[in-house]
């Protein structure tokens, strides 16, 4: 889309925005320019002109010898002042680590965003085959894949409704198996089941089952979910994993309602821990622009 005077100062911010969450998805590996260049689908030497305007301001570096861009200090600062809003992410990687530990398989956290879900957290079981359909930091529509199927079902009927509406246009283009049909039916099936279940609907063979974690107000803040291929999710194996997703969801919600104390039976950080993504990222260096 071209510039014009009275959008070209908004542009340009949507331009920053969306590639410093790039950079940020990328994760501890980093994001080259070339790459970046096509997902923005922006001209190189603009999205060049936006990368280094967010090095000056902290929110990017850039390693001296690779030349991939990383997330900055000033991003790391902005999120811990968040974390007293959006704590739930902090307080959730003990039971995350322990869900994953004790079912083998793949759990996530995920968090409603408007109409859409967003992936905190992702925990990878020991179980050799896994499913990658979500990773941290993806996001889809309120209803697509099980945790986000648990979020939209704990709403009130006139919200899913308006949700549904919302994502129409959106769910038609990238989701064709959740049809408005659909998705009231799988809020209807969660309800009565009490859990959320996704037999494969966003990719085939990925199957997953998902939990809300209720806040003090009652309302859904965050779900817990499993994701595994097929074979690992007959539903004969549900009454083994919701009570797990269950019990860690109430332990959440506990912690979320005194975030000072940590919740009954709730490991000390020092337990060992599967191996996972959450390695610390090395030092970086900033480019003079």
């Amino acid at each position: 889309m071209g510039d014009d005077p009275s959008s070209g100062g908004t542009q340009s911010i949507e331009r920053a925005i969306a590639l410093l969450l790039m950079v940020g998805r990328a994760g501890t590996a980093g994001a080259r320019l070339s790459d970046l260049v096509v997902q923005s689908r922006l001209p190189k030497p603009t999205a060049r002109r936006v990368l280094l305007a967010l090095v000056r301001s902290g929110l990017l570096d850039q390693d001296e010898v690779s030349r991939r861009y990383h997330i900055g200090p000033e991003a790391f600062i902005l999120g811990t002042l968040a974390s007293a809003r959006f704590g739930i992410h902090a307080l959730s990687l003990d039971g995350l680590a322990r869900l994953a530990r004790e079912t083998g398989d793949t759990v996530f956290l995920s968090v409603p965003r408007d109409t859409y879900s967003v992936c905190l957290h992702r925990e990878e079981g020991p179980f050799p085959l896994r499913t990658h359909v979500l990773q941290a930091g993806d996001r889809h529509p309120l209803g697509v894949g099980a945790g986000s199927l648990a979020l939209l079902s704990s709403l009130p009927d006139a919200e899913v409704e308006r949700i549904i509406v919302t994502n129409g246009e959106v769910l038609a283009q990238h989701y064709p198996a959740y049809s408005p049909e659909r998705l009231r039916a799988l809020v209807a099936d969660t309800r009565l089941r009490g859990y959320a279940f996704n037999p494969g609907l966003v990719m085939a063979g990925s199957w997953g089952v998902g939990v809300a974690v209720v806040g003090a107000d009652g309302r859904a803040v965050g779900a817990l979910s499993i994701a595994a291929v097929e074979s690992r999710l007959p539903e004969s194996r549900h009454s083994e994993l919701i009570p797990l997703l269950k019990r860690e969801s109430a332990l959440l919600t506990q912690s979320l309602s005194h975030p000072t104390a940590a919740p009954q039976g709730s490991p000390s950080r020092s337990t060992p821990l599967p191996r996972t993504g959450r390695q610390a990222p090395r030092p970086l260096q900033k480019v003079r622009p």
